[in-house]
């Protein structure tokens, strides 16, 4: 048989192949996450004729005499350059800007992805569309574990409580008037808590005397603290503190001008405890919930993964790959960090698939596909007219 036929046969069947990737790579055009494919064709062994010859003092040399045998497809690439982004205001949805990889895990596989669209489930779990839980690292105390910890599932604690902090310190400031009448009094109080979070009343007694002012403090708890404070030129010269059950009143920065009482307390450290009211991603991949007594608190951090070749990844469906021998172990780290990318939330990563370069391809692959098949014919014409010679 006439080598040309099983030449035109590789070409019909590489340029099928090519055209089945680029008809994936337009199925997918809106698919999150999605990377583009690319076939790559080479040559088959090509068989010798004639072997190169060497040359002597009355002959030059000869090259080798080959005649090839086809094509065949060496491999079909994966292109993981940077999708397009898709904000979509929800707090879940998570794009990678830059290198890794999501890691997910269901019934005991982990695969890895970059499609960021995911949801909390019923138990509070961050899942994918396909259920696939996504992994990470759960904080303790508002504090991520640091190092090679073991990845777990991210869950929102639905009914997670920031505990309650004592207080320990309040300020005073503002201005005491030094023309205020010997013996006028006023009195400023702050709320302020217990460790367990119950709050009481610090009263704070301020007394005019000759040289300045005498402080009397009390809360609910039957405590009390006294102190004296004087002035010179409208600066505190003494008594720039109180402590009144454990809890120390910082009054420094008061001033002791005439005129003007504007003396409160700014401020104090303790807080009640308070429950999960609503979360945020930030960049670094930390999950932070706020909470109703108006502190912040870390819930857990994102992992993400990289990989030393990425393009040796199997694809597994779902928008999910898996490792091969020639992609390498994952590593893991935050976003942000060892050369891995950061996280956008409220945004998705859409595919990187471009309809001009793969309109271009499906031409390609046509025109390919039909001059193969004009080789098959031309083939057969040859072979009838062998067959129709007359001896």
């Amino acid at each position: 048989m006439l080598r040309s036929l099983d030449s035109g046969i590789s070409g019909l069947r590489a340029h099928q192949t090519m055209l089945d990737v680029t008809a994936n790579n337009i199925a997918n055009v809106n698919t999150v996450g999605f990377k583009a494919g690319s076939a790559q064709f080479e040559d088959t062994l090509s068989q010798m004729l004639r072997p190169a010859g060497g040359s002597s003092t009355v002959v030059g040399s000869t090259n080798p005499a080959q005649v090839g045998l086809g094509v065949n497809v060496a491999g079909i690439a994966t292109d993981f350059t940077q999708g397009s982004t898709d904000s979509t205001g929800k707090a879940t949805d998570m794009m990678i800007s830059g290198d890794g990889f999501f890691t997910v895990k269901s019934g005991g596989n982990t695969t890895y992805t970059r499609a960021g669209s995911f949801a909390f489930d019923a138990n509070g779990q961050l899942a994918a569309p396909d259920g696939a839980l996504v992994q990470g690292w759960t904080a303790t105390n508002g504090v991520v574990p640091a190092g090679n910890a073991a990845l777990s599932t991210i869950t929102l604690p639905a009914n997670s409580v920031a505990p309650a902090v004592a207080t320990t310190k309040a300020t005073l400031s503002g201005n005491l008037p030094s023309d205020a009448a010997v013996g006028a009094t006023f009195t400023q109080t702050e709320g302020v808590y217990d460790a367990a979070g119950a709050s009481r009343n610090l009263n704070l007694t301020f007394t005019k005397t000759a040289t300045g002012w005498n402080v009397a403090g009390a809360d609910g708890t039957g405590a009390t603290g006294t102190a004296t404070l004087t002035f010179a030129g409208g600066a505190l010269t003494s008594g720039g503190s109180i402590t009144v059950g454990g809890v120390s009143v910082d009054m420094s920065s008061t001033t002791g001008y005439a005129g003007l009482q504007t003396a409160a307390i700014s401020g104090q450290d303790g807080r009640a405890s308070g429950t999960l009211q609503s979360y945020s991603l930030s960049s670094d991949g930390k999950l932070v919930g706020s909470y109703s007594n108006g502190s912040t608190q870390t819930l857990a951090q994102i992992a993400l993964a990289n990989f030393s070749n990425p393009g040796g990844l199997a694809k597994a469906g779902s928008s999910e790959y898996t490792p091969t021998i020639a992609s390498g172990t994952p590593s893991y780290g935050t976003a942000g960090s060892n050369g891995l990318g950061s996280l956008v939330g409220g945004a998705l990563e859409m595919s990187n698939v471009d309809l001009t370069q793969e309109f271009s391809n499906l031409i390609i692959a046509q025109r390919g596909f039909e001059a193969n098949a004009r080789i098959i014919t031309t083939s057969d014409q040859i072979l009838q007219a062998l067959n129709q010679m007359q001896h």
